[in-house]
């Protein structure tokens, strides 16, 4: 017996309990809890991500010098001591007059390119054409970032690989020209960047600015809605990372390159302060809602992030061990794609034309600025250091570290995964467990023989609350695992794409 007023006296009457479905809306509250906690734990990582990226720069500037000065001395007075070993220097030192002979090569080349008609012919092109040059230039940024470190790589192999073994290479020469000549080019890119960001700033209605800064937000439009694993994510965040530092060292080059033209008066800094905090602001809003969305749409807790950190810190206590296998920066360059030599070029070549060094008070002062850096760096690294062994200890990764070396017969494979992952790394102990942080790595000689199982450098890493598995396992089971790689497996970022393939 239906009639209208029945039917709206029920709709105005009609009940509902939230309770009979608790699990989906606690599920709901979670998620809003989770994205109000994105931006502290993002920003956590992000803080940890940018000193690490300040670390690797500044060693560049301060305790590489050094490293050369040192090992060109052990060079020079190798005659006095004899020849100890069959290698004249260690690989450590070859790989670090190498950074210093291209970084001083490419400091020389890049006088040849001239800072000011580069920016009057950027500043003679119209709005769209610099907003898609701009874009162009970021694609490139990302391609010579991923191809970059490898090149570097596969010079310093070269360069220290044992010479007893069948060459496969086409020569030294022939590698440092081609990373002399990336870092060159890579150099030039980026100029144009701080080149055409300086313009953006100099303009008088700021459009272009506005666009530039609008194509952050595009970005979220590219990124939000895509399927995002762990593994991706963490790709993400080091892209963000490098990202955010690299425009912090752009925006540095446009105020030296501004303060220059208006003879270091400190009023104009002001006048460049809004524009500087509109950039900053921009890329923090852009990566909180892009990373909140990303951990919503994908089921992601906000908990990840400490342990992409912990991932981090992993990696700096690793390069600290004994007989390491590969210097820090590199390692920050292999997982974060950021390569300080370029970067450092360019800056070296803005501040050398920038200021000019006359008298001697001067001088004093350059090289009290260089001990201020020396003073920066070693804080830097210390405080990193310390907080990279409570990250590591927090998340229980610390058998990963300083569990004892199983030694095997060459040939006769061990039955725990554990000693793999300490055989590729070369830790050693000492009688009584500790591990040394800061030796330096000691060579092998050839004709000992290996006590180490031979395995995949990539094995030793595995995310800090995986679960060591047995080998003998169902193949199903294994055959799903394999389809995933963990955190600390990927050993470089891969700056083209989120996927991992």
């Amino acid at each position: 017996d239906l009639s209208l007023l029945r039917f709206i006296s029920a709709e105005l009457t009609r009940g509902y309990f939230l309770e009979h479905n608790e699990a989906k809306y606690t599920e709901r509250r979670e998620r809003v809890y989770t994205c109000m906690r994105i931006p502290k734990e993002l920003e956590k990582l992000m803080f940890f991500g940018i000193f690490l990226c300040l670390d690797a720069f500044l060693y560049v500037f301060t305790l590489l010098p050094l490293r050369v000065f040192l090992a060109m001395f052990r060079f020079i007075t190798l005659p006095c001591y004899g020849l100890r070993d069959r290698r004249l220097l260690q690989p450590a030192q070859v790989c670090d007059i190498l950074k210093g002979v291209i970084l001083v090569i490419c400091y020389f080349m890049m006088h040849y390119v001239d800072y000011s008609m580069m920016y009057h012919l950027i500043r003679g092109q119209s709005v769209i054409k610099l907003y898609i040059i701009y874009n162009m230039l970021e694609v490139a940024d990302r391609l010579f970032s991923s191809f970059g470190q490898d090149i570097l790589d596969a010079l310093y192999w070269t360069a220290t690989e044992p010479k007893e073994r069948k060459r496969a290479h086409i020569g030294v020469i022939p590698h440092f020209f081609m990373a002399v000549l990336y870092v060159f080019l890579h150099a030039i890119l980026i100029m144009v960047q701080a080149t055409t960001l300086n313009v953006a700033f100099n303009s008088h209605n700021k459009s272009l600015l506005t666009i530039m800064m609008s194509n952050n937000f595009v970005e979220i439009k590219g990124s939000v809605f895509k399927k995002f694993e762990k593994n991706n994510l963490f790709q993400m965040s080091n892209s963000d990372i490098k990202e955010r530092f690299t425009n912090y060292v752009l925006l540095l080059i446009v105020c030296l390159r501004n303060m220059e033209q208006f003879s270091w008066n400190p009023d104009h800094l002001w006048v460049l302060f809004p524009d500087v905090c509109m950039v900053v602001a921009s890329e923090i809003a852009v990566d909180i809602v892009k990373h909140a969305f990303i951990t919503k749409f994908n089921d992601i807790t906000a908990d990840v992030y400490s342990e992409y950190r912990a991932s981090l810190a992993f990696d700096l206590v690793s390069s600290r061990q004994k007989n390491a296998y590969t210097d820090y920066s590199d390692s920050v360059s292999r997982r974060m794609g950021f390569i300080p030599l370029p970067l450092a070029v360019l800056l070296i070549r803005v501040v050398t034309s920038s200021i000019k060094v006359q008298g001697v008070l001067a001088y004093v002062c350059v090289v009290l600025f260089y001990c201020g850096l020396i003073s920066l760096k070693v804080l830097n690294s210390i405080v990193l250091l310390g907080k990279s062994c409570q990250y590591v200890k927090e998340a229980k990764m610390e058998e990963k570290l300083f569990n004892p070396v199983l030694t095997a017969t060459p040939g006769k494979p061990t039955g725990k995964q554990q000693s793999m992952f300490k055989s590729s790394q070369g830790i050693s102990t000492d009688e009584n467990g500790s591990t040394s942080v800061t030796n330096q790595p000691v060579h092998q000689k050839e004709n000992t023989p290996s006590l180490l199982v031979t395995s995949n450098s990539d094995q030793f890493l595995t995310t800090p609350d995986g679960e060591e598995k047995d080998i003998s396992q169902d193949s199903s089971e294994l055959k799903h695992r394999s389809s995933k790689k963990d955190l600390l497996e990927i050993d470089r970022f891969t700056i083209c794409g989120n996927r991992i393939d």
